[in-house]
C-alpha cells in the first residue's frame, strides 16, 4: 500500500532543508513514535486494539540524506519492535523541495505490506489504511513544526505557519 502527505512551509529550501537535516538522525525517531501512539489512539477509538496486541514502540532508521534534481529526499524505515504489533512497518522517504522562491514542500511518501496476510488486506481496506495516512499526516505536521520551530530561532522568532497539506493514498 502507498501512502503520502505533505505541508508547505514558509521559508525558503536552501533554509528549509538545512533545519530539516541539522542533526535529523537524533531528533526524528522521536516524533515516529508519538505520530505511532496517536495511530493507536485512533485504532482505540473505533474498536482495534482493545483485544488485540498494538504495540506502539517502533524502531526508525534514518538513512543518509539524498540530494536529488533540486530536492532532497532523507530515507526512512520505521518497524514495529515487536512481530505481533498491529501496525505494519513504513519504508519511504522524507522530501524537501522548492515551491517557489520563499516556500518548500515537505512530504513523505511510504510504501507498507499490511500485516496478518489476506486478513490484514481486508483491515486495511475497511480500517487500517485511514489509521496508516493519520499517522504518516501527523508525523509529516510534527517534523513540519519542528523545521518551523528552528527557522523561527534562525528569524529571531517570526516563523510563518505555511499552508496546510494534505495526505493522499492508495493501494
Amino acid at each position: 500500500m502507498f501512502v503520502r502527505s505533505f505541508v508547505e512551509i514558509a521559508g525558503p529550501y536552501p533554509e528549509v532543508r538545512e533545519a530539516l537535516l541539522h542533526d535529523v538522525g537524533s531528533w526524528l525517531p522521536g516524533l515516529a513514535d508519538s505520530a505511532g501512539a496517536s495511530g493507536e489512539a485512533r485504532m482505540a477509538d473505533v474498536g482495534f486494539g482493545h483485544s488485540m496486541r498494538v504495540d506502539r514502540t517502533v524502531a526508525v532508521e534514518v538513512g543518509t540524506p539524498i540530494p536529488d534534481d533540486g530536492r532532497t529526499l532523507v530515507p526512512i524505515r520505521w518497524r514495529p519492535e515487536s512481530r505481533e504489533a498491529l501496525f505494519p512497518a513504513l519504508d519511504g522517504e522524507i522530501e524537501a523541495a522548492p515551491v517557489g522562491a520563499a516556500s518548500t514542500q515537505l512530504s513523505m511518501t511510504a510504501r507498507y505490506t499490511p500485516p496478518f496476510g489476506l486478513l490484514g488486506r481486508v483491515a486495511d481496506r475497511a480500517l487500517l489504511h485511514r489509521v496508516a495516512e493519520a499517522t504518516v499526516k501527523d508525523f509529516v505536521d510534527n517534523v513540519a513544526a519542528v523545521v518551523r520551530d528552528r527557522l523561527a530561532h534562525v528569524h529571531g522568532g517570526r516563523a510563518e505557519t505555511g499552508s496546510p497539506g494534505g495526505a493522499t493514498g492508495g493501494p
